[in-house]
């Protein structure tokens, strides 16, 4: 998809050295194409993306990863840089160990060890929205308000799958509001890193915000719902709340539009 040209190499080497070979990464998002960087100071990750609406959310993840990292209170890749130009956006940050929840899941040799990473999602999130609100993290009022009128802009602009008629129901069926948290906003097992067999870092950190911790849970148990052992094992590890069945169907169409 993205070339690395001379400009975005010089511009690189600038800060992390001399490349020494770049690889395109075997796991790969759905709005990006990311790369392992080789370098004479170590390896790095360069996320690139060209479409307008994705280069946005890349800007996004840049600011969060800087501002995040001046605190180190959650677990996040190591902002490095930010480069545009007329086509393109790309995001270096540091390169970290692990493999996403997903592929753990796929790669268990076991039904146990699945239930051992599973719990320790849980877990992992539950610590995350327990943590305090920092002014680091954008808080601008009222999450789920933000959201809908997002999602109507991209309906507008014919950027998202989601339909007129299922926006307008959402805007019209919000779900009583609940104390908001810090949200990871795309808490999917694909944007969970793992490692010695514990979840340990989010990454596709965008939408981090203040936010409705609902929509997190609902996104981190999409794939768990047809498997009472797993949904199980990951509310052994997530004991803040639970979501309704009314609140997955709710927070799952909101999700069609992102």
């Amino acid at each position: 998809m993205t070339i690395i040209n001379h400009s975005l190499k010089q511009q690189i080497e600038q800060i992390v050295g001399r490349m020494a070979e770049v690889i395109i990464l075997d796991e790969q998002g759905c709005t990006s194409e990311v790369s392992r960087i080789m370098t004479t100071e170590g390896s790095f990750i360069l996320k690139s993306v060209t479409k307008e609406k994705y280069r946005s959310w890349l800007m996004n993840e840049a600011k969060v990863l800087k501002d995040m990292g001046r605190q180190k209170s959650i677990p996040l890749p190591k902002y490095i840089g930010f480069f545009e130009d007329k086509h393109s956006s790309h995001l270096l940050m540091s390169y970290e160990p692990g493999s996403t929840l997903t592929a753990a899941i796929h790669k268990a040799e076991s039904e146990s060890e699945k239930l051992v990473l599973i719990r320790s999602f849980g877990q992992f999130l539950n610590r995350f929205h327990m943590k305090e609100v920092s002014a680091v993290v954008q808080n601008d009022g009222d999450w789920l308000k933000r959201q809908l009128s997002t999602a109507r802009e991209y309906v507008e602009g014919g950027l998202t799958s989601g339909s007129p008629q299922l926006l307008r129901f959402l805007e019209c069926n919000k779900p009583d509001p609940v104390l908001q948290t810090i949200v990871h906003g795309d808490c999917t097992t694909d944007n969970v890193l793992v490692l010695d067999g514990k979840a340990h870092m989010f990454i596709d950190v965008s939408g981090m915000t203040i936010g409705d911790p609902r929509y997190d849970e609902t996104l981190a148990i999409s794939h768990f719902h047809d498997n009472p052992a797993f949904l199980h094992a990951f509310y052994e590890g997530y004991t803040r709340y639970k979501v309704s069945r009314e609140e997955v169907s709710y927070f799952e169409g909101l999700y069609e539009f992102f």
